[in-house]
């Protein structure tokens, strides 16, 4: 069988707040979410979409942490920040083109989603996917999705002259191949979702 793998698919997504609960709960960091929902305002609806780390090849929070702080695991998720490591410098926030990494202030260290690694490393689903009751938020394998679902997962983003490959998958409608950001947008999850385009 293939491995699991996350994606995520916005057209599913109902606003119920699930996923930001669960993550709470994650004994790593209990208390904490370390996910939230955007919501995208259109002109004639309302959109959410689950903001998590999408989990770089060539994470930008990581190259530009001047304390070595943030680390990525052989199997390709890139963790928080080491608490003894990190100076709290936000070079991580401003550095990551979807948005993710925040700090936190009370503790002085940067946080973000690494994908329930306490669970996902022994073949676990990571929480928010666990209980997303519409499946926006889903783990499995190529070969589940596409027996439940239409589209294409997609991991290619294009920012300018920037290609970002990813562990999280995107689905988009079928046929897409990679998601390019238009000159011009402010990149966060919201944005892309407003301002991009396929091919």
């Amino acid at each position: 069988m293939a491995e699991r793998q996350f994606y995520i698919d916005p057209s599913r997504c109902i606003g119920c707040n699930a996923c930001v609960a669960a993550c709470a709960e994650c004994d790593t960091h209990a208390g904490i979410s370390m996910i939230h929902l955007e919501t995208v305002e259109r002109e004639d609806t309302v959109q959410t979409t689950p903001v998590i780390c999408m989990h770089c090849d060539e994470p930008a929070c990581a190259a530009v942490c001047p304390a070595d702080a943030i680390k990525r695991t052989a199997d390709g998720v890139v963790q928080s920040s080491l608490k003894p490591r990190c100076i709290g410098c936000s070079n991580c926030v401003f550095a990551c083109p979807f948005g993710v990494p925040k700090y936190v202030a009370q503790i002085d260290q940067m946080m973000k989603c690494d994908m329930c690694y306490d669970r996902t490393s022994v073949g676990k689903k990571p929480m928010c996917a666990t209980v997303c009751p519409s499946q926006a938020l889903f783990f499995g394998t190529p070969e589940e999705l596409a027996e439940q679902r239409s589209g294409t997962p997609i991991n290619e983003f294009i920012f300018g002259n920037r290609t970002i490959r990813t562990k999280v998958s995107l689905m988009m409608p079928h046929g897409s191949q990679r998601m390019n950001v238009l000159p011009g947008a402010i990149i966060r999850k919201s944005d892309l979702l407003k301002t991009a385009r396929t091919e």
